[in-house]
């Protein structure tokens, strides 16, 4: 199951980071990632980066696109920019604030080419649960603002959050999906989307994944 996060290496006092980590206030509105971004490219969003993993793999993969990390935690966010900082990645950018925020109040309709939540918090309590970020508000600002044709990628070691999330995704957007996404096999230890996809396979857990697609019309 989904557990803290832990800590994170000091950040290098070296490292330059005032073109990689933006603070959510510093952001275009109406959002022009042409701002944020020095090439022109479509905009994928990966949802609470934590360390940095999947947005240092995607960019280095897929130069040709954009990838903007949002980090609510100050420390993972400097931690996440000062990756991407360090190999001078033009294509990899990290906002620290508020995803949720940041999807309502900044990104416009059919501005994104994709979305990743990638191992959100479950927020196990009842009366924690409105913290979840895989909520109605959400999932609507996310269908609006991909772009036709545009993904939605969410997984989770979490059955039970899974589950509900899928029929919430159901009942409140008009994606298509879900989608099945097959495992496949590490090419090497550090071959996974996430940290806590390798923590999750290296234990043995199951990982649920789906992706869903917005309608073309």
């Amino acid at each position: 199951m989904t557990m803290g996060r832990g800590s994170v290496r000091k950040v290098d006092p070296s490292i330059d980071l005032s073109e990689h980590l933006w603070h959510m206030d510093r952001l275009p509105r109406p959002w022009d990632p042409g701002v944020v971004f020095p090439q022109p490219g479509p905009v994928e969003v990966d949802v609470g980066c934590g360390k940095g993993t999947f947005l240092l793999q995607a960019s280095l993969e897929h130069p040709q696109r954009n990838y903007l990390g949002i980090e609510k935690q100050y420390k993972f966010a400097a931690y996440s920019a000062s990756r991407v900082a360090k190999r001078h990645l033009p294509n990899a950018r990290v906002v620290h604030g508020d995803a949720l925020w940041v999807f309502r109040e900044v990104f416009t309709p059919g501005s994104l080419a994709a979305v990743h939540v990638y191992f959100p918090d479950p927020w196990w309590k009842k009366r924690h649960r409105k913290r979840r970020v895989m909520v109605q508000p959400f999932l609507e600002d996310v269908q609006r603002t991909l772009q036709p044709g545009g993904e939605l990628h969410f997984w989770t070691d979490v059955e039970d959050y899974f589950q509900e999330t899928v029929a919430l995704i159901a009942q409140v957007t008009d994606l298509e999906g879900p989608f099945e996404v097959p495992q496949r096999p590490a090419q090497h230890d550090l071959d996974y989307r996430t940290n806590y996809e390798r923590k999750a396979r290296l234990q043995g857990r199951p990982v649920f994944r789906a992706l869903y697609r917005k309608r073309s019309s």
